[in-house]
């Protein structure tokens, strides 16, 4: 199940201007207590890695956003051991590490996630939220 799109903006207000105008009618709501822009639906209880949940911001490289630097579809893992066995699965089919698994408390205390990249270049995630 895809959990959240991150969208990568090189003029961020620019870029959260657009999706304001795009998402805000669709019925999304907009969190401001985040360094980047999330919107999610009105019955999303998780409103940071929650179903259908869309972040917009700069990459988190500091690099510029391009079609493989800055979108980044997460996929939410059943546990902790599937985001490992997916991760080492990725990189056996031509994936690249992109950051190894392990809990990233600068989110919450209990993100459990891994990086990689695709054999194209775009980047993705998968993550456990104990």
């Amino acid at each position: 199940m895809l959990s959240y799109l991150w969208i990568g903006a090189n003029d961020v207000d620019a870029s959260v201007a657009f999706y304001d105008s795009l998402l805000l009618p669709l019925g999304y709501e907009k969190d401001y207590s985040q360094e980047v822009s999330s919107y999610s639906l009105p019955d999303t209880i998780d409103k940071l890695n929650g179903p259908g949940t869309v972040h917009v911001g700069k990459p988190f490289d500091g690099g510029p956003a391009t079609a493989g630097n800055g979108m980044m579809p997460a996929f939410r893992a059943r546990s902790c051991a599937e985001v490992d066995a997916l991760y080492a699965a990725g990189l056996a089919q031509g994936g690249t590490d992109e950051g190894a698994p392990g809990t990233r408390a600068a989110y919450t205390p209990d993100f459990y996630v891994a990086y990689l990249r695709d054999p194209t270049g775009n980047k993705l995630a998968v993550f456990f939220n104990g």
